[in-house]
């Protein structure tokens, strides 16, 4: 982009749980999906910011997350919340609004209305040109796989509010499957489980942050991987009293297995709609796994047990949606697999 360009090219990971921006190739914004609105529907933060404010704000600020599932369920609070994050962009001159080229990815399985909504709200917060990617198609850039190459790879997104599961070739996503277990769903385990097992209420961030510290996808793990239990500090249900507890990743590890267990059927449901030819690929290349929840201890393990396929972890899975959609943001004219 020339010093006096009136346009300006970004690539858009919108995710549930944090929105990413590239600019020239580089991550230029990196915040959590997350914006606050005064009464009068004015922006008062966004992103970190807006984070901590979660719970705080009383009747004065309302906090939210505009997307839910992978998908905008406030319309209004996702465009205020894109412009603003788009304000955050370094630019060398600051006079002028640029007419805004942007590329921005989605889940896999979204319907025409869901498609509609993501276009709208980014021609909402400047967009002249939009084009659209399908996440695992992304991920799958970001991780460097050749996607026009005739050979199959599969890719298993692990957002959010999403998991995506694609088989790739020829520059298209031959099976797919697209499901609502993700990280949120992960952190709502959390919560449902400190509550019943300890009788400690809990919210999101805190749950966050058990997945963080001691979040496992196995009970038993080797002893260089295994965190100390972490201490969790809340009201007790019934009497609103303070209590400590200290959990263990072990606890987690039950705690997740129902989610993980649907994680894992849906990856052979994806395998069952592959054909041979492209099966024959995956077994010899392995899977990948992207996304946050490709973090958690013990999953690729886990699957790979279970499966009996090889899973590889993307380097830096949390960016590899991000990395891909600015890659394919450099070759819009050259990737027929972009959305209009």
């Amino acid at each position: 982009m020339g010093l006096f360009s009136l346009t300006l090219d970004i690539a858009i990971d919108l995710g549930t749980a944090n929105t990413i921006i590239i600019n020239e190739g580089k991550v230029v914004v990196d915040e959590p999906s997350v914006v606050a609105i005064d009464k009068d529907g004015k922006v008062q933060a966004v992103g970190r910011k807006a984070q901590q404010m979660i719970g705080r704000g009383g009747t004065r600020v309302y906090t939210t997350r505009p997307l839910r599932d992978g998908v905008i369920s406030d319309f209004m609070a996702c465009e205020l919340m894109m412009r603003e994050m788009i304000k955050m962009i370094p630019r060398k001159n600051k006079l002028f609004n640029p007419q805004l080229k942007m590329v921005v990815c989605i889940p896999s399985g979204s319907t025409e209305v869901e498609i509609r909504a993501v276009r709208d709200s980014s021609e909402h917060a400047g967009g002249r040109d939009v084009y659209m990617i399908y996440e695992p198609m992304a991920a799958a850039i970001g991780i460097g796989l050749d996607v026009e190459a005739p050979e199959g790879c599969m890719i298993v997104d692990i957002g959010g509010g999403t998991t995506e599961i694609a088989v790739i070739s020829l520059g298209g996503i031959v099976s797919n499957k697209s499901i609502k277990t993700a990280g949120d769903e992960l952190n709502q385990d959390i919560i449902e489980y400190m509550g019943r097992m300890h009788n400690l209420k809990i919210d999101e961030p805190t749950a966050e942050r058990i997945k963080i510290n001691v979040g496992s996808a196995l009970t038993e793990l080797p002893a260089d991987e295994a965190p100390e239990e972490y201490k969790v500090i809340g009201p007790n249900r019934m009497t609103a009293l303070p209590m400590e507890v200290p959990v263990s990743y072990q606890e987690i590890a039950h705690c997740l297995e129902k989610s993980i267990a649907k994680m894992e059927n849906a990856i052979l449901q994806a395998l069952e709609q592959t054909p041979s030819e492209l099966y024959t690929d995956i077994v010899k290349n392995g899977i990948y796994l992207a996304g946050g929840g490709a973090l958690l201890r013990g999953l690729a393990k886990r699957f790979s047990d279970k499966l009996t396929i090889k899973f590889n972890v993307a380097d830096d899975p949390l960016k590899a949606v991000a990395r891909g959609t600015g890659i394919a943001l450099k070759n819009v004219d050259k990737f027929n697999f972009l959305i209009r």
